[in-house]
């Protein structure tokens, strides 16, 4: 479910937005709250990343390893948006021009948007301490890293423990039948 196109475009969508460069643990909160919101509005994350807690927040997993250029970026993926981090900055290699959007539906279009407008403003540690403070999905994994697993932040949104384990449990086998279908 994990798809390294859209969340490249979800990541140049935002930095076009701003000012081209930012702080790439700004970046990774946004992409973050974006996943989270989707998943209030949805029942989906947009980018199907694995959600870690880490030391600044919770985080996502494959796009963090992407951030940090420990894997290898696929063809018109994330190096073909976003430069590779320098200073703890990220920068937009090319306009997010929205014909080449094309991972990203329109509902996805403004769950980014309404993201940038509500916390696009703060800088990477007001944001950080608000996913700290706001997001009780994440718990504080003592210099480590812990999974947050998808229901975890569907309780968190108020889902009643029946409907999170249901949306959690969905996510799951899409997860495992993209699996599957990526392994023929």
């Amino acid at each position: 479910m994990f798809n390294e196109r859209k969340v490249a475009q979800m990541a140049a969508y935002l930095l076009d937005r701003g000012e081209k460069c930012m702080p790439h643990l700004k970046l990774m909160k946004l992409l973050y709250l974006a996943d989270r919101q989707s998943m209030e509005l949805y029942g989906f994350p947009i980018s199907g990343d694995c959600i870690v807690a880490m030391p600044h927040g919770p985080v996502l997993s494959m796009t963090l390893n992407l951030i940090d250029g420990d894997v290898e970026s696929c063809e018109n993926g994330w190096e073909s948006w976003i430069s590779d981090k320098a200073n703890h900055k990220v920068t937009l290699k090319r306009p997010a021009l929205p014909d080449a959007l094309d991972e990203l539906s329109a509902a996805d279009i403004e769950t980014l948007d309404s993201v940038w407008k509500e916390f696009g403003h703060m800088n990477q540690w007001a944001i950080r301490d608000y996913t700290h403070k706001s997001c009780p999905e994440w718990q504080d994994p003592n210099g480590s890293s812990l999974p947050i697993p998808y229901e975890a932040v569907f309780r968190a949104l108020g889902k009643s423990d029946e409907t999170a384990i249901e949306l959690g449990a969905r996510i799951e086998t899409e997860r495992s039948l993209d699996r599957l279908f990526a392994r023929l």
